[in-house]
């Protein structure tokens, strides 16, 4: 029964690591990447978001974000503790992207802390979540690479994360359908980082 228990949640992690958390990791980034097209277009782009009544955003961002993104940051820890890394034995890429899968969430929860509290928790304290104040977040070059650093571990465990998902959820049984999503989950990356980085850096 134990056993069973523990195949249940590690499938509802794996489940919730790509619908919610995923999907709004891409969202995010999206909406980031308007930055790119300068101040205006940002404060429009999240400007939007207030149109939406504050107890129904209230609602929203606890049933599909936070509550999803609580259990998959804290179970996944748990999981990151409990592994058995390969790397010192089998040095091999998927062997090195499982213990960087763990690593990256180790420092995800971190920094999404970090991010909500100077995002979310701001704006609940009066301030208002804009251009300016990114820029100003930015400002430091060591926030400025604590950011990057946490985009890129973002988007490499969710690239990694779906890997992962269609693996342990049978889609992808055979070694060349494994290699192809392989391939596939990299262009996610790439394309991905590309977009949070280049946001990121707009605000400087």
């Amino acid at each position: 029964m134990s056993k069973d228990r523990e195949f249940l949640w590690r499938r509802l992690h794996s489940l919730l690591g790509i619908i919610p958390v995923g999907l709004f990791l891409v969202f995010h980034l999206s909406l980031n990447f308007t930055a790119v097209g300068g101040e205006e277009a940002y404060n429009s782009a999240t400007g939007m978001m207030e149109l939406v009544p504050h107890a129904l955003l209230l609602v929203m961002e606890w049933v599909i974000i936070y509550i999803p993104l609580m259990f998959h940051a804290f179970y996944g820890v748990y999981i990151a503790f409990t592994a058995t890394n390969n790397t010192s034995r089998f040095s091999t890429f998927r062997n090195w992207a499982f213990r960087l899968q763990r690593m990256t969430g180790i420092f995800l929860v971190v920094f999404i802390a970090w991010h909500i509290f100077q995002t979310r928790i701001q704006k609940a304290l009066g301030a208002e979540v804009n251009f300016d104040m990114m820029e100003q977040i930015v400002a430091s070059p060591w926030m400025l690479g604590f950011y990057i650093v946490g985009i890129l571990s973002a988007t490499f465990h969710l690239a990694n994360g779906i890997w992962a998902f269609l693996v342990s959820w049978g889609i992808t049984q055979s070694p060349k359908s494994q290699q192809i999503a392989t391939y596939v989950t990299m262009v996610i990356f790439v394309i991905l980082s590309i977009m949070g980085v280049a946001a990121i850096v707009s605000f400087v």
